[in-house]
């Protein structure tokens, strides 16, 4: 069950911001930061440059995480077929 949206502060280039994010999602996406050894303010700053104008941060950040997530699935997949 997911949990209700909180409300976090993150620097981008020393821009300080915040972004509304689930706790799964919060905590998938300091799971993907520590797996990329970034911290969560590079990694944000890293999804926000390449975020289109029309897509808030927050829906970025969480397409991010959901397409991370897919892709490590779909390796993890590849690798399986491969044996």
């Amino acid at each position: 069950m997911l949990s209700r949206p909180k409300k976090r502060s993150l620097t981008l280039k020393r821009h300080k911001t915040s972004v509304t994010l689930e706790e799964e999602f919060w905590q998938s996406f300091q799971e993907i930061a520590s797996e990329q050894k970034k911290g969560i303010n590079e990694l944000a700053s890293e999804i926000d440059q390449e975020r289109g104008q029309k897509c808030g941060l927050a829906s970025a950040i969480r397409l991010y995480i959901l397409n991370y997530f897919k892709f490590k699935k779909s390796n993890l997949l590849q690798k399986e077929n491969s044996n």
